[in-house]
């Protein structure tokens, strides 16, 4: 297959090292993985926040950057969401490449078929299944699956895991104060578990997570994106 990363905006400019993840273990797996540079944002934040008619250039786009692809694999469940979602109603000709665009466990698994990916992780390690990747995606266990495979790791349940953990993009800035709440209700969840990284397979909420946990309780617990872990060997530790 030819495969494209789609890094996403969040990712690109704060969390470089999950799509370099991403390609590290794809290429791991025997897959060579391509990235588009003209590229650029799927619009969610604009089509969230009500600027639906900003949206349909960059659908457009999107559809024509990754039109020769294959798949287009993701390490955002949210914006996987978006695309798959969302692009084909604003733009029928999108639906094509909304269809090949998968988050990265929905491709390792139902794609590549593959659950062992010859991860080494050593830690103490919960799941927080993030808004759209459980009710949009519909992703299941298939982190956890992943996770489970992962050498070294321990993985302890979170408590109230469907909980939303109060980031919802704009909503944080809309709506600080219940955001900020949501999020510390989360981060208890959290603390309470003895791990000492969280993950998940949205960087935005590992973000607002990961800053309640630092102001509350320290470094004690990271926040560590699934891509990431992964990739991680005995010999190439994240």
């Amino acid at each position: 297959m030819r495969i494209a990363l789609f890094v996403t905006c969040l990712n690109d400019t704060m969390f470089p090292g999950t799509g370099r993840a991403v390609v590290r273990l794809l290429r791991r797996l025997g897959h060579e993985v391509e990235f588009p540079a003209a590229q650029t944002c799927c619009g969610q934040m604009h089509f969230n926040t009500g600027y639906r008619r900003q949206v349909t250039p960059l659908v457009r786009s999107f559809a024509e950057t990754f039109a020769p692809y294959d798949a287009v694999v993701t390490p955002s469940a949210s914006c996987a969401a978006m695309i798959r979602d969302w692009h084909p109603r604003i733009d029928a000709g999108a639906a094509t490449a909304a269809a090949k665009v998968y988050e990265l466990a929905e491709f390792l698994v139902d794609v590549l078929g593959v659950t062992d990916v010859g991860a080494y992780y050593p830690h103490r390690v919960t799941y927080h299944p993030t808004c759209h990747s459980l009710r949009m995606l519909g992703l299941g266990d298939r982190p956890l699956r992943l996770l489970r495979q992962v050498r070294g790791l321990e993985l302890v349940e979170l408590p109230d895991a469907a909980e939303c953990c109060g980031f919802g993009g704009t909503f944080a800035l809309k709506n600080s104060a219940v955001s900020a709440a949501m999020g510390a209700d989360k981060a208890a969840c959290v603390r309470g578990t003895g791990a000492d990284t969280l993950c998940a397979a949205d960087n935005s909420c590992l973000m607002h997570i990961g800053g309640i946990l630092t102001r509350t309780t320290g470094p004690e617990v990271r926040t560590v994106h699934l891509a990431e872990i992964l990739a991680s060997t005995e010999e190439d530790p994240s």
